[in-house]
């Protein structure tokens, strides 16, 4: 929608808005409008302020100083439960939808009024906005695509006015992420203001009306999409003094090039099938794959998180029996796990602690004194370009690229063989991505296999040595040479089947 067609009034303004954490400072004085019609694009480096701002919009914060004004009008929210009354909604990046319940029950669970009403209400928004699914299906049976679409739809039943979308696109094939943006121009044509938050630059600026960039609790840049490029986002969100990690010049043999560090054989599980590869010393072997092809259950079988697989894993010339995560950690493997909240970091405890777990599950005596755990962390710290104020600030306080440095810590606390990265950038800025492919290329220097499972076509093109394809549960490598990104995407979607080996 043009600046010219949108009401004078936001529909939500900041003013002023500061946010200090524990003499902390990570909002400065800001001031931020969305208007109706609007998709206005956030983005900013981790640790730049972005999922603060998110936050006291909807309510989960509560600034130091400043106001929110509502409609021209300032308002105070306590709780999320008051922004929704005021027609803000935030979809989550990860569902949170309850699987064991209808679909229908989903929508409309927490909804006042007449229950007939409401689902038939439920079930016309549903198709309005592109959701035709079965009403009456247990909700865990649906893609993320569809849960993010209930989410949407949870909203609008809530009378939104502004709808939050945090990384909606991160979890999704090219054609829900078109999906979603059809779904996105049809509500801001509705009058919904809409804070789309990405670090997918291309969709930013394809999808948005106007981008915003936070670097260091203030904006940078705020101005019109098609005014700006993929290189001007970047930079707005690079500190000046920074330089970027390059991955070129990444076929440089390492000494121990020629020793395999990771061998799996014929290895099949509920959702793959004859799996088998090798990774030698200082290689990258890329993984690619739509999700739900099997590529995570593939890691943790390997790593020995689920034990019901049958086939052969051989970690540093040793075969494996009987595997289990500290088994595999024993032999020289580790494993950084998709979902770090969930599988990877104590969130709610000093960030050394679970940099020290990495070591600590290695040891029967289950202890390190603080001065050891804090000087391990600290070297990690340092080493991986770590954001925190000392090693024993709070895991939750960290911004999402700093909490994935930390759960690569504990993962590199153990001096590993051969790693496995699930998804190691998802979710976090060009200026931690780049830490996170610098942290690869040192790695690979010192003769570290590393297996790398992305999402990301681009990343895995840019720093494979060679690439695989998950489809179907099913793994192939890509002939030598094949490495585009439309190559890999053509085999992983199955539109160019002649291009796998």
């Amino acid at each position: 929608m043009k600046d010219e067609d949108r009401s004078t009034v936001p529909l939500v303004a900041l003013r002023g808005l500061w946010k200090v954490f524990e003499s902390v400072t990570v909002l400065r004085g800001i001031d931020f409008e969305i208007h109706s019609g609007e998709v206005l694009a956030l983005l900013g480096g981790n640790g730049s302020g972005k999922s603060t701002i998110v936050k006291i919009i909807s309510g989960a914060h509560r600034p130091t100083a400043g106001t929110i004004e509502i409609d021209g009008t300032p308002k105070t929210f306590s709780r999320p439960s008051d922004a929704h009354a005021q027609g803000i909604y935030m979809v989550p990046q990860e569902p949170h939808i309850f699987p064991n319940l209808s679909v229908l029950e989903n929508l409309v669970t927490g909804l006042s009024g007449d229950a007939a009403e409401n689902a038939q209400l439920a079930r016309k928004t549903s198709v309005e906005i592109g959701l035709n699914v079965d009403f009456n299906a247990p909700a865990g049976r649906l893609s993320i695509a569809n849960q993010q679409l209930v989410e949407i739809v949870r909203g609008l039943l809530r009378k939104a006015r502004v709808l939050i979308l945090d990384e909606p696109t991160s979890s999704l094939t090219r054609r829900e992420v078109a999906s979603l943006a059809e779904q996105m121009r049809k509500l801001s044509a509705q009058g919904i203001g809409i804070l789309f938050i990405s670090h997918r630059l291309h969709e930013v600026l394809e999808f948005s009306d106007t981008i915003s960039v936070l670097r260091d609790g203030h904006f940078v840049l705020s101005q019109p999409a098609d005014t700006l490029s993929a290189d001007m986002l970047v930079e707005a969100m690079l500190p000046a003094d920074y330089t970027t990690a390059s991955t070129q010049g990444h076929d440089t043999p390492s000494p121990l090039g020629e020793t395999c560090v990771l061998e799996v054989s014929d290895l099949c599980g509920q959702v793959f099938q004859d799996v088998s590869f090798k990774v030698q010393a200082g290689e990258v072997v890329g993984i690619s794959g739509v999700v739900g092809s099997g590529r995570t259950e593939l890691a943790e079988a390997i790593y020995g998180i689920d034990r019901n697989v049958t086939g052969s894993v051989i970690i540093a010339g040793t075969p494996t029996t009987d595997r289990t995560p500290r088994i595999s950690q024993e032999m020289g493997l580790s494993y950084v796990p998709e979902d770090r909240h969930a599988h990877g970091i104590f969130l709610a405890l000093p960030s050394a602690h679970t940099i020290s777990s990495g070591v600590l599950s290695l040891s029967d005596a289950h202890y390190m004194n603080q001065r050891e755990e804090v000087s391990l962390a600290a070297r990690f710290v340092d080493r991986l370009r770590i954001k925190v104020a000392s090693p024993l600030q709070l895991a939750r306080t960290l911004s999402g690229g700093n909490q994935q440095k930390v759960v690569l810590a504990k993962a590199l606390a153990s001096e590993p063989r051969v790693i496995i990265l699930d998804e190691p950038t998802r979710g976090i800025d060009a200026r931690a991505r780049q830490d996170v492919y610098r942290i690869i290329l040192e790695l690979v220097a010192d003769g570290v296999g590393i297996v790398v499972i992305s999402s990301e076509v681009g990343e895995i093109a840019e720093i494979s040595d060679r690439i695989l394809i998950m489809k179907r549960g099913r793994l192939r490598e890509l002939p030598p040479g094949v490495r585009g990104v439309e190559q890999i995407s053509a085999a992983a979607f199955d539109t160019n089947g002649d291009v796998l080996a």
